[in-house]
């Protein structure tokens, strides 16, 4: 097992000679994560390199490999988009703890925030945005899009917080309500097409997409939720999620890349993460301190703001002036969230119910494919006027 810190450009005590502890460097500008292995090695290496070095990384006790790693790879294929006016005064992000400067990645830009995104597909065609849940990256769709983007122009993107997104520090420009979510999808949607896009949304941030929706509905071919939260009990984050909103200590695991990726990942469904695949969930807890301040800012949102969101969607995708054809794919082996009153739900407000029954909550990550081919059925049949 290796430890991972950060230390801060300021002169820190030597560590005491008895203690087995990871060793803090000094450095003048940025601030690196050191990684110390617990194997018999003395080798130091640092988590704050460019992208290009990649993040051969292992918690076995490895370091960086000098092969392009999976998330170099997936930020190849992307692009960066800005959208939505950056908020704030301007001033530059600094330490919630200590008040030290932060470093570039919890800088917001000076503008427009710059969102990740991937592209596939010919533009001509009809267009799709697959937005991930929480928490999780662009990354869960890499095998939903090249299916999709047959016949559809495709595109997917990292949330704010999330992935290569900005992950601006809460408090500097952007703090992570459920409202800013709303707006900024806003602002994004509009930068990505001009024309009728269909949206499909996965998990906790279905709400904020619905919410969206209710007054963009002239906008919309098609939403389709990837089990989201539908009914009150579903209002409460999990015990895996709820965590991280937690006072110190949600702080502390926020930062941890197993908890925040890895647990996230697998706790809610049977979904078994590959090494390789693992790593591009973890590269932004492992470069940089932002993803953890961000997710730590969001759970927080989510714990307060949630239920509210809940019932909202609920009242929206079941008011009759709901005109946007809805269909709900369900993972049957969702441990997060439960089917009691899914299938109600959908039968009293008349929206399509597909389930996925090898499928946890991230359905997307569970049956790529089977999931692809649903979404691509979907999109097939001409849409109601």
């Amino acid at each position: 097992m290796a430890l991972c810190f950060f230390s801060a450009s300021l002169p820190l005590p030597k560590r005491h000679p008895l203690i087995s502890t990871p060793q803090y460097i000094p450095r003048k500008r940025n601030l690196p994560l050191i990684c110390r292995s617990n194997s018999d090695s003395d080798e130091d290496y640092l988590l704050d390199a460019p992208v290009s070095i990649g993040d051969g990384f292992s918690f076995s006790g490895g370091k960086y490999s000098d092969e392009p790693s999976p998330a170099d790879e997936w930020f190849k294929q992307g692009k960066i988009v800005k959208a939505h006016p950056v908020g704030g005064t301007g001033e530059k992000a600094k330490d919630p703890i200590f008040g030290l400067a932060m470093a570039g990645s919890s800088q917001a830009s000076t503008d427009l925030f710059r969102w990740f995104c991937v592209e596939s597909g010919n533009p001509a065609n009809q267009s799709v945005i697959l937005i991930h849940g929480f928490p999780s990256q662009a990354y869960s769709y890499r095998k939903v899009l090249p299916i999709l983007s047959k016949n559809n122009h495709v595109i997917a993107f990292d949330w704010l917080g999330f992935g290569f997104s900005d992950k601006p520090q809460p408090k500097y420009g952007f703090d992570y309500t459920l409202k800013e979510f709303v707006d900024s999808l806003d602002s994004l949607i509009d930068e990505l097409s001009k024309d009728k896009v269909t949206l499909v949304v996965q998990g906790y941030f279905s709400p904020v997409v619905v919410k969206y929706a209710k007054d963009h509905q002239a906008k919309l071919n098609n939403l389709i939720l990837l089990n989201p939260p539908l009914t009150v009990k579903h209002a409460n984050l999990p015990s895996t999620l709820a965590i991280f909103s937690n006072f110190l200590l949600g702080e502390i695991f926020s930062q941890d890349p197993l908890r925040a990726s890895d647990k996230a990942l697998t706790s809610c469904g049977p979904y078994q993460i590959k090494e390789e695949i693992a790593m591009v969930y973890r590269r932004p807890y492992l470069t940089s301190g932002s993803s953890g301040f961000a997710l730590n800012a969001i759970s927080r949102s989510m714990k307060k703001e949630l239920k509210g969101y809940v019932e909202d969607m609920r009242r929206i995708l079941g008011d009759e002036t709901w005109k946007v054809r809805t269909s709900i794919c369900w993972g049957e082996r969702d441990r997060w969230l439960s089917f009691e009153g899914v299938e109600d739900f959908c039968r009293e407000s008349n929206h399509q119910l597909i389930k996925v029954p090898m499928a946890g909550h991230h359905v997307q990550e569970d049956c790529s494919e089977e999931i692809a081919n649903i979404i691509a059925r979907i999109l097939s049949k001409p849409t109601p006027i």
